[in-house]
C-alpha cells in the first residue's frame, strides 16, 4: 500500500466485510478484491483477508450473545466441531494443491443457497409435523458441522451459508439463531485458520491491520442488523449474496 487512497479503501473493506459476516455471509467477495486491486499476491492477499477478517467473526459472535446462550449446548457443538475441523482444513490446504476445489465450490455456493432459500418449504414438506420441534443437533448434523468446519478452514469461501443449510435442515431453531451459529462457526474457522497462518504463511501485516479495524466494528454492527432483519428478507439477500458471489468465481 503507497496512498491513503489504498489505506482508507482497505479499511472500508473490512468494516463492509465485518457487517457481510455477520448478516449474508460471503465477505471475501468485497475484502479479497479490494487487497488484489492495490497489489497484493493472490496467495498473500488471502491469508491476509483471512487474519484481517478473524475480529469481524468474533465481535459479530459478541453482538449475538443473547441468541447464542439461548441454546448453549448446540452453541458448544457448533464452536468444538468448527474449530477441530478447520484445524484439518488448514493441514490439508498445506498438503494438498490448492486447486482441489477450486472448479467445484461456485456450484457448491449455488446449491446451499437454493437450499437455505427453499429450506422452510422442504422442513415443512419432509416433517409434515410428524416430529416434535428439535432443539439437539443429531449425531449426522454433528458431523456434518465437522465437515464445514473442514472446508471453512481449507477454503472458507460460504462455509457460513453451508453452516447455515445444515443447521436449517439439522434443527427447529429461528433464522436469527442460525444466523448467530453460522456467525460464530465463522470466527471459530478464522481464529484457527489465522493463528496458523500468522506463524508459517507471508502475510501483509499492514493490510490484515486495517482489515481487522474495520471488521471488528462491521461484525458488531453486522449482528445489530441481522437480528432485526425479517427472516424472509435475509433470506432472499442471503441467496442473492450466493448467486454473485459463484458468478464471480466462475467469471
Amino acid at each position: 500500500m503507497n496512498s491513503p487512497a489504498e489505506y482508507a479503501a482497505v479499511l472500508a473493506a473490512g468494516v463492509g466485510s465485518g457487517i457481510l459476516i455477520s448478516t449474508i455471509g460471503f465477505a471475501s467477495l468485497l475484502s479479497f478484491p479490494v487487497l488484489l486491486a492495490i497489489g497484493l499476491p493472490p496467495v498473500v492477499a488471502n491469508v491476509s483477508n483471512t487474519i484481517g477478517l478473524t475480529p469481524a467473526g468474533l465481535s459479530g459472535s459478541f453482538g449475538y450473545r443473547r441468541e447464542l446462550r439461548e441454546h448453549p449446548v448446540v452453541t458448544t457443538v457448533v464452536l468444538l466441531t468448527c474449530a477441530g475441523g478447520a484445524v484439518l482444513g488448514v493441514v490439508a490446504l498445506l498438503g494438498l494443491p490448492p486447486g482441489v476445489f477450486a472448479a467445484v465450490v461456485p456450484y457448491l455456493i449455488l446449491v446451499t443457497c437454493l437450499l437455505v432459500g427453499a429450506q422452510p418449504a422442504l422442513s415443512r414438506f419432509l416433517r409434515r409435523g410428524e416430529r416434535p420441534r428439535r432443539t439437539r443437533l443429531s449425531a449426522v448434523t454433528t458431523l456434518a458441522c465437522t465437515v464445514v468446519g473442514v472446508y471453512g478452514g481449507y477454503f472458507g469461501g460460504g462455509s457460513g451459508v453451508l453452516m447455515m443449510a445444515v443447521l436449517g435442515f439439522g434443527a427447529d431453531l429461528e433464522l436469527r439463531v442460525v444466523n448467530a451459529l453460522k456467525t460464530l462457526s465463522v470466527a471459530a474457522g478464522n481464529v484457527v485458520a489465522a493463528a496458523i497462518f500468522a506463524v508459517v504463511a507471508d502475510v501483509d501485516w499492514a493490510a490484515a491491520g486495517l482489515l481487522a479495524a474495520g471488521s471488528a466494528a462491521g461484525g458488531y454492527a453486522g449482528a445489530l442488523i441481522g437480528r432485526r432483519l425479517p427472516a424472509t428478507l435475509l433470506r432472499v439477500l442471503i441467496v442473492l449474496g450466493g448467486v454473485l458471489a459463484a458468478l464471480t468465481m466462475l467469471v
